[in-house]
């Protein structure tokens, strides 16, 4: 049997993936802000799921949107990080085929559902803002649910079919990756065969996932910039603005990073160095889920309340 047969049989490929490619010796440096944020968002929105589902006058389509959130940032940073801090301390990069396209999978599935969940944050600022009477009749448990429910299944319709394209290919011995973790591309570009169908399918992904998403919300927000502009009231006109702005920042968060990378690997060309590239990938899949928690906890005041109340009975018990 030949050696490109026997990488034909997909359980025998194994991978190594070498972190950020040209700061090797700064690996352990990196990754100390990596691990910590990777600790503050796991802990951080666990706490916010627990404050949310244990106090019910957090019930609202507001807070049970942002339980979606929290989970999804859990799973984000879960499904990269801790590999990526295992590459970084103890040079363990070896990864096998089907891991590695379990990793992908994940990544862009929890990616497509959470921008899928800021575009229900979105439409449920919205309806608070435009249709405040109308607000509990139009956003029902029922609702939220079924959004939740098709949020997930877009998701898996979208990402599922990369996993065939990936299986669809020949690999014939190119086994390292330059980057932290798996990813679409990443994976195509290693097979002997044409990946142009891999090309056109996450172009395609893009526009009518993301790209639409962010279309949307921004139809979303002018639509609620018009209706506050024709408030009479100043103070009304602020106060309902005030309750976008926790949203806005974390749509600002989790959207610039990764169209920027976007931009600059189709237009950057050989100008941005493949470290700077790989080195912001890393940081994407931490900094929002870090950030997120933090945001709504800064901006939002019932979360802070809530927050005092437990940290206050904590340190009573102790």
């Amino acid at each position: 049997m030949t050696t490109s047969s026997n990488y034909t049989n997909l359980r025998d490929i194994w991978y190594t993936m070498i972190g950020i490619p040209g700061l090797e010796d700064a690996h352990t440096w990196i990754s100390i802000p990596i691990c910590s944020m990777y600790i503050v968002a796991v802990v951080g929105n666990t706490l916010l799921l627990f404050l949310i589902f244990t106090d019910h006058s957090l019930h609202e389509p507001m807070y049970l949107f942002l339980s979606m959130l929290a989970l999804a940032d859990i799973f984000l940073s879960t499904v990269t990080t801790p590999k990526m801090l295992a590459i970084f301390w103890f040079q363990e990069g070896a990864i096998s085929f089907g891991s590695c396209v379990s990793q992908m999978f994940f990544l862009h599935f929890i990616f497509v559902a959470e921008s899928a969940i800021l575009l229900a944050m979105a439409f449920d600022r919205y309806v608070a803002i435009c249709y405040p009477l109308r607000y509990t009749t139009i956003l029902t448990p029922s609702v939220i649910g079924k959004i939740g429910i098709a949020s997930i299944t877009r998701s898996f319709l979208i990402c599922f079919p990369l996993v065939f394209l990936v299986y669809r290919l020949t690999y014939c011995g190119r086994n390292i990756i330059c980057h932290s973790y798996c990813e679409h591309m990443g994976i195509a570009r290693l097979a002997c065969d044409s990946i142009q169908v891999n090309i056109y399918y996450g172009v395609i992904v893009a526009l009518f996932s993301t790209c639409l998403d962010v279309v949307l919300i921004i139809i979303s927000y002018a639509l609620i910039l018009c209706t506050v502009f024709r408030i009479p009231s100043q103070d009304a006109q602020i106060k309902a603005l005030g309750t976008c702005g926790s949203h806005v920042c974390v749509i600002l968060v989790f959207y610039t990073p990764a169209f920027f990378s976007f931009f600059a690997h189709r237009f950057g060309g050989h100008s941005i160095p493949l470290y700077i590239h790989i080195l912001l990938a890393n940081l994407y899949v931490v900094v929002p889920p870090t950030l997120n928690p933090i945001i709504y906890g800064v901006k939002t005041k019932q979360i802070q309340e809530k927050f005092i109340q437990v940290f206050s009975l904590s340190k009573k018990f102790c």
